[in-house]
């Protein structure tokens, strides 16, 4: 069975596209630990980050750091923090947090956030993505 992530990547789930590319997907978390929390996976499904060959692993990463730095200068943050856990859904993904100290990155608190807003966010990200 597809992961909820392809799922999302055939287009049968919708999701807040913020990047995307021939390989990679950059989307909102729609269970965000803060505001502008952005999953970026790659579109083929793989389980294990480490386990994808090593031209996506590479692709995914470079996707990633301009997905990172879009998303710094559309939520001011010291920093956009990188987290890889994997355990949740069975497809690769880089978790992207905007952080101001290192408590931002605690994956048992969450933000709740409107349709709109999460529109909105998306949207702010997505023009400052340059891929």
């Amino acid at each position: 069975m597809a992961s909820i992530f392809s799922r999302i990547v055939q287009g049968e789930i919708p999701c807040y596209k913020v990047a995307e590319t021939a390989d990679c997907l950059a989307f909102l978390d729609v269970n965000p630990i803060a505001v502008g929390h952005v999953l970026c996976i790659p579109k083929r499904e793989v389980d294990y980050i480490f386990d994808m060959d090593e031209a996506l692993f590479v692709a995914m990463q470079l996707f990633s750091r301009k997905v990172a730095q879009g998303l710094k200068r559309a939520c001011p943050c010291i920093k956009v923090g990188m987290a890889v856990i994997g355990i949740d859904v069975p497809h690769a993904h880089i978790h992207l947090v905007p952080i101001n100290k290192v408590s931002d990155m605690d994956f048992s608190t969450h933000v709740k956030l409107s349709d709109e807003e999460m529109r909105q966010l998306a949207d702010r990200i997505a023009q400052c993505v340059e891929l």
